[in-house]
């Protein structure tokens, strides 16, 4: 679970894929930070809504259904209703958000892997803003065209 040097056994490389840019935020889906905590995400959102005085808008949002509808597209999220997938619009957490989440958690793991997090988001926050760090997935921005929908960027093509 832990390194001897104190770091978590969660690769940073991982931690950094999950990170995507919406409506402007840098922002990480509440399934993947279950995964990463060990959780599930019913018991993360469980959580969360019996703390929600400590989750304001700038901290965790839910997703419209059209960019749950992107994401499903774009990353193979599982289909809603009737598929066996969710059943619920995902939640997003800034890394504001992100921080709280060890304190509701109250996990030794979570306390863990939420340093490793915040590494990432401010190793994330001193590059450049035209790069994308290598072997990250894709990052996702609102197209300011109309109708054109979501657009994303790739490691190297910026």
């Amino acid at each position: 679970m832990t390194k001897p040097d104190g770091r978590s056994d969660v690769p940073i490389e991982r931690i950094e894929s999950a990170i995507l840019l919406i409506r402007g935020h840098k922002v990480m889906l509440d399934r993947d930070l279950a995964a990463l905590y060990g959780v599930t995400t019913f018991n993360l959102n469980k959580a969360v809504k019996r703390n929600t005085d400590r989750f304001p808008e700038d901290f965790m949002f839910q997703l419209t259904a059209a960019e749950a509808s992107t994401l499903r597209f774009q990353i193979g999220m599982s289909k809603g209703k009737g598929r066996g997938g969710r059943r619920y619009l995902p939640y997003v957490f800034t890394e504001q958000g992100v921080a709280m989440l060890s304190s509701v958690l109250r996990s030794k793991r979570a306390v863990q892997v939420n340093v490793e997090i915040m590494r990432a988001f401010v190793r994330l926050r001193r590059m450049p803003p035209t790069k994308i760090w290598p072997g990250s997935s894709l990052l996702w921005k609102r197209n300011t065209t109309p109708n054109l929908g979501w657009s994303s960027m790739r490691s190297g093509n910026s």
